[in-house]
């Protein structure tokens, strides 16, 4: 008889959480500890909190020539590569510098100044970075260059603890990295896994209807958590590298797609570009996505792709 199992421990600043259906319930423990180890092996690798991350060591040789990475960062480091050109550069994990510039601004509840966005922006640029495959190295070319691979890699730890799952014989699972959620075949007697959309500017509120899904990622980026409100303006968390500058659109973004860490990017490239813009990239990969707008107290709604099919029916 199958039961319902859920996990779930702080990992990498949010809750990750493991939902699935097993009929061992000692194995389903060992399973769990295996997927979190897991994402503990690859948050050393992408992390940039730790300084004995992988990735902290390779930004700390930036300028200094060519270094070797490990098989799962140079698989990340392609991806983005990808995503930096399919997303017209507002996708970009060399906004590091950036990052780190308004994410203290957000912690003194101050704009950081022009000059020295300008000074972190010069940094970045993913045409900055040099990837030799056959060698299995990158070659930071400027010093004081900073990877930052949010808004990817949560996408793709929660694909590879899926996969693990799947490996381990479970057929029905959820994994949920924080918001960023990847899931396998449906619950049993079910048609698919039910996820709620929060409503713009709002952490708790849900959108009347909920999304079913099976065999798909879906992920919603917006600037409910994380901001600072300066002269009136609300400046998100996210970044346009194009600029140096954090957005001031009040949107939600959520996509649906069929790879983890392609739905995580395609968010936050989505919150940037504009919406005409965003839809001939989403359809161009096969994704779909609903933009909520707050314009003066009321939401707008953008779709594209098939994303009217997601919707669950009760």
């Amino acid at each position: 008889m199958f039961q319902k199992f859920s996990y779930t421990q702080p990992k990498m600043g949010s809750p990750f959480r493991i939902v699935f259906f097993a009929d061992d319930e000692q194995k389903t423990h060992e399973l769990a500890d295996s997927c979190f180890e897991l994402v503990d092996k690859y948050n050393m690798i992408f992390s940039d909190y730790d300084d004995n991350s992988e990735l902290s060591k390779l930004c700390a040789h930036a300028g200094n020539g060519w270094q070797p990475v490990s098989p799962p960062m140079m698989d990340l480091l392609l991806k983005a590569s990808k995503a930096w050109e399919q997303s017209k550069k507002t996708y970009d994990i060399t906004a590091g510098p950036l990052t780190k510039c308004w994410r203290q601004a957000r912690k003194d509840k101050k704009l950081p100044n022009d000059t020295l966005i300008r000074e972190k922006w010069l940094l970045t640029g993913f045409d900055k970075v040099q990837i030799d495959t056959t060698k299995q190295a990158i070659n930071l070319t400027l010093k004081g260059m900073e990877l930052d691979f949010g808004g990817i890699a949560k996408g793709y730890i929660a694909r590879e603890v899926l996969q693990l799952l799947t490996q381990s014989g479970i057929r029905q699972a959820l994994v949920d990295a924080g918001g960023d959620m990847v899931m396998s075949d449906a619950p049993p007697g079910k048609n698919g896994w039910i996820v709620g959309i929060t409503i713009p500017e709002h952490t708790a509120l849900l959108m009347p209807k909920k999304l079913s899904l099976r065999h798909a990622a879906v992920t919603t980026s917006g600037d409910a958590y994380q901001y600072i409100v300066h002269n009136g303006k609300k400046y998100s968390h996210i970044i346009d590298p194009r600029t140096g500058y954090a957005i001031i659109e009040q949107k939600n973004v959520t996509v649906v797609a069929t790879d983890a860490s392609q739905a995580d990017w395609l968010a936050t490239a989505c919150s940037i570009l504009p919406v005409p813009e965003a839809r001939a990239l989403a359809t161009s990969l096969e994704a779909s996505f609903l933009i909520t707008e707050l314009k003066e107290g009321k939401i707008i709604t953008h779709i594209a792709g098939r994303f009217p099919d997601f919707w669950h029916h009760s």
